[in-house]
């Protein structure tokens, strides 16, 4: 089977957006990944970093200004915390699936092979670039219209979610996006009485250990040890 020529992603996705871009190259731009150019040398094309840095920008200020309004008396802190959830790569990586963002991406040969199409880091990186493309082609307005249906449509939902306090999926979501793989959790021990057991459980990537976790059962245990594994790749303030 062809792949779909370059404009025709472009035009497919504007359609799917729909969101007609007055220069269409800056949606382009928006969907190359970097790998992309070192396979394709076309002149002045660009990759979509700059554009994911102003997405990123214009997402967190759309961002705050829906919590603001929506939740008037909730302090700083508490306004924070949700924010980072909702901007969190996991969460746009979910939203950028949904919209099959991951079809579009002019990515390397290798970086398709690998499974550059669904991971977390890329798609999501990428859905910023999109947010940037937008207010560049369309201003404020319309990037925050399209961030308003892509992502704060159910943004309580999102904030309530158990599954976005759930370490183990996040942990999962995030070793699946990069390494391809699956977590594996291993129990350590199990000491203590049958009714007051104490469990510990180790978690690994390709043979590495990652993190480890004890609790009251496998569950609880596991989702600490993913816990630490998260905090030792330093991505617990990013969820």
């Amino acid at each position: 089977m062809s792949r779909p020529a370059p404009k025709d992603k472009v035009t497919e996705l504007q359609r799917a957006i729909g969101i007609q871009f007055s220069n269409p190259e800056i949606l382009r731009q928006a969907l190359t990944h970097r790998s992309y150019l070192h396979e394709n040398s076309e002149g002045e094309s660009e990759s979509n970093g700059r554009m994911e840095f102003l997405g990123d920008s214009v997402l967190g200020l759309v961002v705050n200004e829906f919590l603001y309004s929506r939740y008037p008396l909730a302090e700083e802190g508490e306004l924070t915390k949700m924010k980072s959830l909702l901007v969190s790569k996991a969460v746009l990586a979910r939203r950028g699936r949904a919209m099959r963002l991951g079809q579009f991406l002019f990515l390397s040969e290798a970086e398709i092979e690998s499974g550059g199409r669904e991971s977390t880091s890329i798609v999501a990186d990428s859905f910023e670039a999109v947010i940037g493309g937008i207010f560049l082609d369309q201003g404020l307005d319309v990037a925050s219209k399209f961030i308003h249906e892509h992502l704060l449509r159910d943004a309580n939902k999102t904030i309530q979610d158990s599954e976005h306090t759930n370490y183990k999926s996040i942990f999962q979501e995030y070793v699946q996006g990069e390494y391809r793989v699956h977590p594996q959790y291993r129990v350590l021990s199990e000491e203590g009485p049958e009714h007051e057991k104490l469990f510990t459980v180790e978690v690994s990537i390709k043979k590495k250990v990652f993190g480890r976790g004890s609790g009251k059962n496998k569950k609880e245990a596991e989702q600490y040890a993913a816990r630490e594994a998260l905090a030792k790749l330093e991505l617990l303030n990013k969820i």
